[in-house]
């Protein structure tokens, strides 16, 4: 295994990926860099499934190019649970309001949703899972998590998606006035994503 083919078109959610599995020593590609543009439909009912559901495919169309024959496939589905929300948005958090809809006015909304709520009952946790095909079609997933509040207004410019309200009582600041360092540190993604590597190395 010399390949990690990670299933996002994200630009930014492949830099962090990059950050946190660069000392793995094998080439992190994105599906668009490995040539694969499938549009994989997530209909699963949980985050691990729809990883799963991702992995799975993006794994079944790399094995038909020999180049990528013994390349772990890895995927993941993440999002945004809030208590008082009954845990929305979700497994829906990217297509919360419509997929094209700007995360300007996806994090007005929330924040609308949450007016009059106080402090301790604004919380909420940044969820991922992460999954991985191997060339011996072995499956494994991981779950990361960030525990912290819905703040009163948008803050940050580092983070992306629904970040700049995510607050982090500890820190005094949103996820997204962190330092990518911090960040990756801190964050679901880097959490489920440290998980894995573990899982990676012990099946090298």
């Amino acid at each position: 295994m010399k390949k990690i083919i990670f299933a996002t078109g994200n630009a930014h959610k492949m830099k962090e990926i990059r950050m946190i599995l660069s000392d793995l020593g094998m080439e992190i590609l994105s599906q668009k860099e490995a040539g694969i543009t499938a549009d994989v439909v997530e209909n699963g009912a949980s985050f691990e499934e729809n990883a799963m559901i991702k992995a799975a495919e993006i794994a079944r169309i790399a094995a038909q190019n020999p180049e990528y024959r013994d390349a772990v496939v890895v995927a993941d589905d993440s999002g945004l649970e809030i208590d008082y929300l009954n845990k929305e948005p979700g497994i829906y958090s990217a297509r919360y309001m419509g997929e094209n809809t700007s995360y300007d006015i996806k994090n007005n909304e929330l924040i609308r949703r949450l007016d009059g709520v106080p402090d301790e009952k604004r919380t909420a946790r940044f969820v991922c899972a992460i999954a991985a095909v191997f060339p011996d079609r072995t499956k494994r997933v991981v779950r990361g998590t960030m525990e912290g509040r819905i703040g009163y207004e948008i803050a940050g410019e580092n983070g992306f998606g629904y970040d700049p309200i995510f607050y982090l009582p500890e820190y005094g600041c949103t996820s997204a006035q962190l330092t990518p360092e911090k960040k990756n540190e801190l964050s679901h993604r880097g959490e489920g994503l440290r998980k894995m590597r573990k899982v990676i190395e012990e099946m090298q």
